[in-house]
C-alpha cells in the first residue's frame, strides 16, 4: 500500500486542490493531507479555522472516494524542524505531493520521495482570489466543489470574510 502526504491551507478548500488530489489518488492508495497553519484563524489571510477546513475536505473528499485523513497542522518558525513535526503529527507516508519549493526542500533534504503536480488555473484557482471576492461579493462559488460552498454557508464565512475585512474607523 502506497500513503501520499500532500499539504495546503486550505483557506479555502477549492478547486485547484480538488483537481489536484483527483490526480494523486490514482497513484496512492491512502492520501494524508496536511491542514497547515492550522492555529491561525480569523484574519483575512486564514480566517477559517482547522476545524472548518477539515469539514470541508472531508465534504469535497466524498466525491473522490480515496481513503484519507486531514490533519491539523501548526506552523513551527523552525524550518529545519518542521519535518519532524510533520511526521509526529501524521501517520506515516511514501511520497510527499508539493509544488511549494521550501516543503520540497525540506522532505529532499529528510529523504523523502517528492512529486510535484501541474498546478491548475493558478491564477483563478487560488485562496487569495477565492476570499477576495466573498468580501467584494463577487460569485465565489464557482471555484470550489459544491460541498465546500454549503460548509461555508453553513459556518457564515462570507458574513466571517466581510466582517475581518471591515474596518472600525468612519
Amino acid at each position: 500500500m502506497t500513503r501520499g502526504f500532500y499539504i495546503g491551507r486550505f483557506q479555502p478548500y477549492h478547486l485547484g486542490h480538488h483537481t489536484v488530489i483527483e490526480q494523486i489518488s490514482h497513484e496512492v492508495d491512502e492520501l494524508v493531507i496536511g491542514v497547515g497553519s492550522a492555529q491561525f484563524s480569523h484574519e483575512l489571510e486564514n480566517p477559517f479555522t482547522a476545524g472548518e477546513r477539515v469539514m470541508m475536505i472531508s465534504a469535497a473528499m466524498e466525491e473522490i472516494g480515496i481513503p484519507f485523513y486531514a490533519i491539523p497542522i501548526e506552523d513551527l518558525r523552525r524550518n529545519a524542524l518542521w519535518v519532524s513535526h510533520v511526521y509526529s503529527m501524521t501517520p506515516y507516508f511514501d511520497v510527499v505531493y508539493s509544488n511549494n519549493p521550501l516543503v520540497i526542500r525540506l522532505f529532499s533534504e529528510m529523504g523523502m520521495k517528492v512529486r510535484t503536480m501541474p498546478m491548475v488555473m493558478r491564477k483563478t484557482l487560488s485562496g487569495t482570489e477565492i476570499r477576495r471576492r466573498m468580501v467584494t461579493g463577487e460569485d465565489w462559488r464557482e471555484l470550489v466543489p459544491g460541498a465546500v460552498a454549503g460548509v461555508i454557508d453553513q459556518i457564515q464565512g462570507v458574513d466571517r470574510m466581510k466582517q475581518i475585512a471591515s474596518s472600525d474607523v468612519v
